[in-house]
């Protein structure tokens, strides 16, 4: 059977697709910026008709209309990473959040753990051999996709093709649903005078043939934006945007010394703007993987002088990091960020880097605190910290004592906070 015959025979209505789902079910929607869009908003109308529908996702870019309150009894998503768009109904506790590394999210599809009964994903028209890639959106869909009873996926052209361990056969597909739509595009800039100091100081700590992992937002781009004169840089990260397709563009990202997949550019999502998903389509210079890949510490371990650079909320005088709540409230998740500090500290010539703006609220609150805050969950253990960036310079707190890091936390700090900084750790027996 031609592979043509077997699209047209797997090709139904976007009504018939969601017609498939039965209360009780757990449904996964592939996420960043291949949500597939039209399956979720039939599922949606069909909201009167089903009843404890489990929506499974990892991080959803645009309206996610499943968490309204309207629809409690209908649907009930589970979070395994909260976005803005799902954060309310999470801490309101109409919906769940499940804590869970990146790297461990395939396990609970493929294991059983979160078994899914059906994926709504979006892909890239078949090829001539008849793979769709799932484009944009690689790192925790491919292996709900490969895990689930049933897969009905959207077929849109705008989808770019991707490269790397990204396909999936038509054969493997039950149905799918003609679209054509653009992807959500992530606005680009926005950097502040405090990110780009911020930014300048880490570009000074990467070395020429660094291996880098930065995501999207204020203090990557500004890093980005500073690497303009280093040499022969590389990226192995879960995700990227723009600010990389530049670098690649202007010859400072290579790979030629990347010890692991040399000359590739390897991640497992990516989001940006349109410019970039025109870069990624069909590009060899771009390898996507699922994340039990990409973000596998004893992978990315083999990157020599892997540089990880990750935001947080706030981090204490002993070193611990958070940067998934804000205090008991449920903020987002641990993602990528503990994956990646291990995997570079065991890097050779590696580097973790934890990087944040020393103030929140214009300058009224401290980011770096005496202690986190009653029920904050920590991202990153003491354990596990390395080097911690703020606009005021560069606290080294590995292999350090706990006097040590508190001093070294405290030069670090917003000036205005710093005696009181020293006080709250005096009594705290830290000085």
């Amino acid at each position: 059977m031609s592979w043509m015959h077997l699209y047209q025979k797997k090709k139904i209505s976007t009504e018939e697709a969601v017609a498939k789902i039965q209360s009780g079910q757990t449904v996964y929607v592939g996420g960043g910026a291949g949500v597939p869009q039209v399956l979720v908003q039939a599922l949606v109308q069909r909201a009167d008709e089903l009843r404890d529908v489990q929506i499974v996702h990892v991080l959803h870019f645009g309206p996610a209309p499943y968490v309204d309150a309207r629809f409690q009894k209908s649907f009930r998503q589970n979070s395994l990473f909260i976005g803005d768009n799902v954060r309310k109904a999470v801490q309101e506790g109409r919906a769940d959040f499940t804590p869970i590394f990146l790297s461990e999210i395939p396990r609970l599809f493929r294991r059983g753990i979160l078994p899914i009964d059906v994926a709504l994903i979006q892909l890239s028209p078949p090829d001539e051999h008849g793979f769709c890639s799932f484009g944009v959106e690689v790192g925790c869909t491919k292996p709900a996709a490969e895990a689930a009873k049933l897969i009905i996926a959207e077929i849109n052209p705008r989808m770019p093709r991707t490269l790397g361990d990204s396909f999936i056969h038509l054969r493997e597909i039950d149905y799918l649903v003609e679209v054509d739509y653009a992807l959500p595009e992530a606005p680009q800039g926005g950097s502040t005078p405090v990110h780009e100091k911020i930014g300048r100081i880490i570009s000074e700590l990467i070395p020429d043939g660094a291996t880098l992992q930065l995501g999207i937002g204020s203090i990557p781009d500004a890093v980005l934006r500073n690497l303009k004169n280093h040499r022969d840089l590389g990226i192995h990260t879960e995700l990227f945007s723009d600010g990389v397709v530049e670098l690649v563009e202007s010859g400072v990202i290579t790979g030629a010394r990347k010890t692991l997949h040399p000359d590739k550019v390897v991640a497992g999502f990516l989001f940006g703007s349109r410019k970039l998903y025109e870069f990624v389509e069909d590009n060899p210079i771009i390898e996507m993987h699922p994340t039990d890949y990409v973000n596998d510490p004893f992978i990315i371990a083999q990157n020599d002088k892997m540089f990880s650079i990750n935001s947080a909320i706030e981090v204490d005088l002993t070193g611990q990091v958070s940067a998934c709540s804000i205090g008991p409230k449920f903020y987002s998740g641990v993602g990528g960020q503990l994956d990646f500090v291990r995997g570079a500290a065991r890097s050779k010539g590696g580097q973790p880097i934890i990087a944040l703006p020393a103030t929140a609220k214009k300058g009224t609150i401290s980011r770096i605190v005496p202690l986190l805050k009653p029920g904050a969950g920590v991202t990153t253990t003491r354990y596990d910290v390395h080097m911690v960036v703020t606009e005021y310079g560069v606290a080294d707190l590995y292999g350090k004592t706990v006097r040590q890091r508190a001093e070294a936390l405290i030069q670090i700090a917003a000036p205005q906070f710093r005696e009181e900084l020293e006080k709250q750790a005096k009594d705290l027996n830290f000085l």
